[in-house]
Formats: structure tokens, sequence, C-alpha cells
């Protein structure tokens, strides 16, 4: 034995190297007839997908400018972690966008703008903006509901989220008294940390699902019981970035943990069907929603991608004739996040939130419901300007999704669907998930919300208003051909807005309804 480990101690290191290539290279020719390059160019060949494997990182890093990259350019990117980590977000020397460019948003100032007066809700915190409208109002639930922030977390459910990804939100959410939207993935105890919830489930009744798949209203009922965090239901009817797919959680994401808690076999795909089986009509839909909302006292809203608008007349139609309907109504724009689809389904399916938002709210409008309705966005508007365009436009409150996941640490690296995500946000591995510091990333959470809404209140103020649902279709102006004209959104979208109640901020503040746990901050 020792004559022969002292031979193979004698060769030259470079004799194994050579060794391993030849094998490398006899494997390539002969026995390996998957790939066409490695078989014609044996061990080179290999360099090709190497170099392929790591492009999108080179380009991100090394090769795209400030503003090229999608969905979220590093600009983007790059304000949502600084105002996560309170770090310096401002620009220096002057923007180096194009302010030519198609879509370019304009916000008009006024010569004299807000000035808040003694005593304003906003000198002692100045990251205080809740919603306008409270939820249920109109309908007269039981239970109404004003969201006491503006801004607030999308759905995503734990499954297409890690549990400490999940968690880190919920804790971050009651921090900054924002509300956090379940996903369909079911009520984990991820989302039990403390923070406002708005209960999610879609096709596959996830949390609130019977033996057979259907929907289950005495789960509900007990669901909604034992958790009195829940402060809102919501029936996915599509989703922008896959409408009409159902939705999606690979088999590599189900653990035993996630099995449990959404009644499915681990290691298999979860696909939610592309339909209800609790309704199969708008007066059937109209119907579920108004026994949800009387057997759990809580409001009930819908959330939808925009396509066809037949049956969004029909359900108009049918609120003004009977007087019900959904106490919210979330608009989910084609450009939307997702944690896995088809690209023929993400990129072509479904119209971008400006313009299926605006079709649906006339739709509303030409009615004279819409003050009925909590209007809510979600669409990449997680940035103040975008918002202050949505609130003209009519919104009342934005979701965001991805950029609550990149102010906890995800950095677009784009493998959602792969159950490999290198900032351990979308994976289910352990290891991974071990990465992310809950209590740190929970406060960066806070933090950009508090940030974003102290940035949306000043861009307010200089428009000369207290609130942002006082935005008008004039106050905003978005660049619109080619001839590098710009029109206010009124001209753009053919309508104005319906007016928005509103008297003043200490009256939100003061308000019975109104959500979280309102804490005053005098700090930045």
């Amino acid at each position: 034995m020792e004559p022969l480990l002292d031979f193979l101690a004698s060769i030259p290191w470079w004799t194994w190297i050579l060794v391993f290539l030849i094998l490398v290279g006899i494997r390539d020719i002969f026995f390996q007839r998957a790939h066409t390059i490695s078989h014609n160019f044996p061990i080179v060949g290999h360099l090709r997908y190497w170099l392929e494997s790591i492009g999108p990182e080179m380009r991100q890093y090394f090769v795209a400018n400030n503003r090229e990259e999608l969905p979220f350019n590093r600009i983007e990117r790059g304000w949502i972690y600084a105002s996560a980590k309170k770090e310096n977000n401002y620009e220096g020397f002057g923007t180096d966008r194009d302010i030519y460019a198609h879509q370019h948003i304009f916000v008009k100032n006024a010569m004299i703008g807000y000035e808040t007066p003694k005593n304003h809700p906003n000198l002692e915190n100045p990251y205080f903006l809740p919603c306008a409208k409270v939820i249920g109002a109109y309908n007269q639930r039981k239970k109404p509901y004003r969201p006491a922030s503006v801004i607030n977390i999308s759905a995503m459910s734990f499954g297409s989220l890690s549990a400490a990804a999940v968690e880190a939100m919920n804790k971050g959410a009651k921090k900054c008294q924002a509300y956090h939207n379940t996903g369909e993935g079911g009520l984990s105890p991820y989302h039990k940390q403390g923070g406002d919830v708005i209960f999610h489930f879609g096709t596959g009744y996830f949390g609130v699902r019977s033996r057979e798949g259907n929907f289950s209203m005495e789960k509900m009922k007990i669901l909604v019981d034992e958790n009195p965090n829940i402060k809102a239901i919501e029936i996915k009817l599509s989703q922008g970035a896959k409408p009409g797919k159902g939705g999606v959680l690979p088999g590599a994401k189900i653990t035993s943990e996630i099995a449990k808690i959404r009644g499915v076999e681990v290691g298999k795909d979860v696909l939610s069907p592309a339909t209800h089986k609790a309704f199969s009509s708008i007066p059937e839909l109209l119907e579920l929603i108004e026994s949800i909302a009387k057997e759990t006292g809580l409001p009930v809203g819908i959330k939808a991608a925009i396509g066809k608008l037949g049956q969004w007349e029909e359900l108009a139609d049918l609120m003004k004739k009977s007087g019900k309907g959904p106490d919210f109504i979330t608009v989910d724009g084609g450009e939307g996040g997702t944690g896995a689809a088809p690209p023929s389904f993400a990129d072509h399916v479904s119209l971008p939130w400006v313009y299926g938002f605006s079709s649906v709210y006339k739709i509303f409008k030409d009615r004279g419901i819409c003050d009925r309705i909590v209007f809510i966005g979600s669409g990449k508007l997680g940035f103040p300007a975008k918002a202050a365009m949505a609130f003209a436009m009519g919104i009342d409150c934005i979701n965001v999704a991805r950029e609550a996941m990149m102010s906890i640490g995800c950095i677009q690296a784009q493998v959602c669907h792969t159950n490999r995500c290198p900032a351990g946000v979308a994976t289910q591995s352990k290891w991974l998930q071990n990465g992310i510091n809950v209590p740190l990333k929970s406060d960066r959470l806070a933090q950009y919300f508090k940030t974003f809404r102290k940035e949306f209140l000043e861009i307010t103020h200089a428009a000369g208003y207290e609130h942002p649902s006082q935005f008008t279709m004039n106050d905003v102006q978005v660049n619109v051909d080619d001839d590098y004209l710009s029109s206010d959104l009124e001209a753009v979208y053919g309508y104005q807005k319906t007016e928005v109640p509103f008297t003043n901020m200490q009256e939100l503040y003061d308000c019975n309804y109104l959500g979280g746990k309102v804490i005053s901050e005098k700090t930045l």
C-alpha cells in the first residue's frame, strides 16, 4: 500500500489536471449526446454554458446602465435599499432620467404649497398617512376598517416566500401600521406577528378549504374568530402576471409545514384551478361576497387583472341596482410580479396598470358608485411619484410586493421559481433563509414604508394638498407621444376622478376604525 501511495505522490499535480480533462473530453465526445456544443468542442464547450449561467449577474452589475434594467432598474432598487436602511436616498447634480421620455410623470407643484398648521398630526408623526376612505363603511359591515397606511404589503403567500421573509414582513407591517396581505397560501404562523392582515384566497381555497377542495364557510368563520388581526377578506379572481392561469407553487417549495397549512401533498406542484368552484357568474360572486361579510362581519373585496370589460360592466350594473357589492377592489397590473408564471402570460396577458385601472374606474364612475368602493392599486407603484399619479387617477391605497421584498434583501436575481433565491426571500431552503435577520429586516421594511409615506406627503404638500386623496387628474401630466407632448391625465385617459370626501388629517387620526397602532414619532 505504501509503495502505491509513494507512486501517486510522485506524479506531478498538472498530470492529474490533464487526466481529468482527458476524461471530460472522452465523456463529451462518446457518452453525452444532450449538448451539441460540448460534443463538437469538447472541454472548451463547457465555457459557453458557464459564461451563459453568470450572464445575468454580469449584466446586472457591470453592463446595464442605471435606468436600463427591468422590472426595476438600479436607481429604483437603490432608492428602496437606501430608504429601508435609513441612508441618504437623494440624487446629486440633477436627474439622469430622460424627462422627455414617453410616459414620464410630472407632478404639478403649487406656487405656494401646503403649510402644516400647529398641532397637526404630521408635526408629531411625519409618517402618518392613512387611507382617506373606510373599507366597508358604505355597506355597513360590522367591522369596517380604515388602513393606517396608504402603502401596504401585497398578496404573497408563505410557500412562495420563506418563513423568515413572511415573519419579517408582518413584524415590519406592525411597526409601520401597514396591513399585510396573506396571499392565497393560507394564514401561516408567520402572518400572526401582530400586523394587520388581509386574508386572501384564490381558487385553491387554502386555509378555508374542505376535504374535497371546495370553499368552506365554516372554516372561514373559525379562522376569523380565532385571528382578530384579520381586518378584511380578499377574493382573488386573477393576478396581473398570469390572469386565467391559476396559482402555481413548485413542488420543490412544498415542505411538510406548507403542506399542513394548505392541505396538500409534500413535494408535489400545487396548481390552483383557473376558475372558482364557489361561483361561476357575477351574481354568484356578489352572493358569495355578501355571505362572507354577513358571517364574518368583515369587509370583503376582490382582486383582479384587467382585460375584457364586459363582466366589469355587469358587476357595476348589479352593484348599482342592488346597493351591494365588494367593499374594495384591488386592480393588479400586467407588470405585476409572480413567483412562477409562463412567459407568454407574464409578458402578454392582461393590461398594464394605468390602462387597466383607468378602464375599470370609468365603468364605476359612469354609474356613480366610486364613492362606495376603496380602490387599491398594485403593479410597481411603490415610488412616491408613481403613487401620486395613481391617486390622481382614483386609487385610495397601493399594495407593493417586490418593493417590499427588496426592502428585506431581495436583489432581483429573478430565480423565484427555482427555490434558489440567494437572498433567502423566495425559497424554502433552511440554509438560505438563515441569512435573513428577522428583527433587522422587519425594521427595514417598516423604514421603507415610512420613508415612502414621508416623501409622498412632501410631494402632496408641494402640490398644495394635505392628503394625496385630493390629487386630481389635472395635477399630473405624462409625456404621451413621439412629439414630446405632455398632457394632463384627464386628457390622456378621458375622465376626471370622483372627489374623495376629506376634511382634514386630524379626522383620520381620530377615526375609531383606524387600523394598526398609530405611534407618535418625531424622528425622521
